[in-house]
């Protein structure tokens, strides 16, 4: 049985080495010439897995699913090879696989997380790519919006999707970040001072998002705005006095999957 690992462990042993560098994106390389690992990129078929990470003979191996998108400069690919090295790095994790208590399994990126393991992992990669310190700076008095997101994600090398988890861990406004599905909520993630925990009709997403119009019409072009929506036409357990109350969505959408992007003004 592997033992869970505090977030604040995780985030501190992260944290040093991103901190380390003075360079904002975190260059993943050094850090895996500095621990003498060996990285495979190849093609390992589409659906399969993103990242893995084995142990044999003595020595730690990580190997990463081209197919999926895990190019070595693209933020997918930073993000499951910094997810890969949070199973190296995490002393539990390490010891697991080296002991044969955790076997080597499949990280796939951009899913919700449901093992503890794998949350742990995909935390590492957020604090490691970006870390709290240098975050909060880059966001400090400055207003929410998309763009703001956008720009991070840039910044850090990282995608929309990575970043807007981390301003939710982390950032300065609340936000909610909803995933779907052909028309299906697939997860949701939102900071601890959200208004709101339930989205109306979930699992199935309400048209009065613009994530439901979009799939509610999925022969229209691919879309990426920001449209006004209301939180009594979106979420439950809304107070009459609240009626009135308004929000903001920025919905990107891909062949029939979607990423919604919450917050109130």
């Amino acid at each position: 049985m592997i033992n869970n690992t505090s977030k604040n462990k995780i985030k501190r042993i992260a944290e040093s080495i991103a901190l380390q560098y003075d360079q904002k994106i975190t260059p993943l390389e050094n850090i895996l010439k500095e621990e003498g690992l060996e990285v495979f990129y190849d093609s390992y078929g589409k659906g399969t897995f993103d990242g893995m990470t084995f142990y044999d003979d003595g020595q730690f191996y990580i190997h990463i699913n081209t197919d999926c998108g895990n190019r070595i400069d693209s933020p997918r690919g930073r993000f499951t090879l910094a997810h890969e090295l949070g199973h190296y790095i995490i002393d539990s994790h390490r010891i697991g696989l080296m002991q044969g208590m955790l076997e080597a399994h499949a990280s796939k990126t951009n899913k919700a997380q449901f093992s503890e393991i794998e949350r742990e992992a995909d935390y590492f990669a957020s604090c490691l790519l970006m870390p709290e310190e240098r975050f909060k700076t880059d966001i400090f008095r400055k207003k929410f919006n998309f763009e703001l997101i956008s720009a991070l994600s840039i910044q850090y090398a990282v995608s929309v999707t990575s970043c807007a988890f981390r301003f939710a861990q982390i950032g300065s406004h609340p936000i909610m970040i909803i995933y779907g599905e052909n028309g299906i909520i697939k997860w949701r993630y939102y900071s601890d001072d959200f208004p709101y925990k339930y989205v109306l009709n979930n699992p199935k997403i309400p048209s009065s998002f613009v994530m439901g119009e979009y799939f509610n019409n999925i022969n229209l072009n691919e879309i990426s705005k920001t449209s006004q929506i209301w939180a009594v036409d979106c979420f439950d357990y809304v107070k009459n006095e609240d009626s009135n109350k308004k929000f903001y969505e920025h919905c990107i959408t891909h062949k029939g999957s979607a990423l919604s992007i919450i917050w109130e003004d």
